[in-house]
């Protein structure tokens, strides 16, 4: 007989409320970047690369904190 593989440790241990601050925080993180990438453009300045790629770092930002909330890959496995 061999033995079970390892559990792989998480970064966050599992904690609801860790992953709550922490995905909140990177939600909310994401949308003060987008705005504040969105006033630029409100203003009447021209669309740049570095407004794209401020909005592009906005949406990552955003969707890691999705994630961290979801938390896929802990709900995928059974706990026994």
């Amino acid at each position: 007989m061999s033995d079970p593989a390892p559990r792989p440790t998480q970064l966050f241990g599992g904690c609801w409320s860790c992953r709550l601050l922490s995905g909140g925080a990177l939600l909310l993180s994401g949308g003060y970047v987008f705005s504040e990438a969105r006033k630029v453009m409100r203003r009447g300045g021209p669309t740049s690369m570095g407004t794209v790629a401020q909005i592009t770092f906005a949406a990552s930002i955003a969707a890691w904190g999705l994630v961290l909330l979801a938390d896929p890959v802990g709900k995928s496995q059974r706990k026994t």
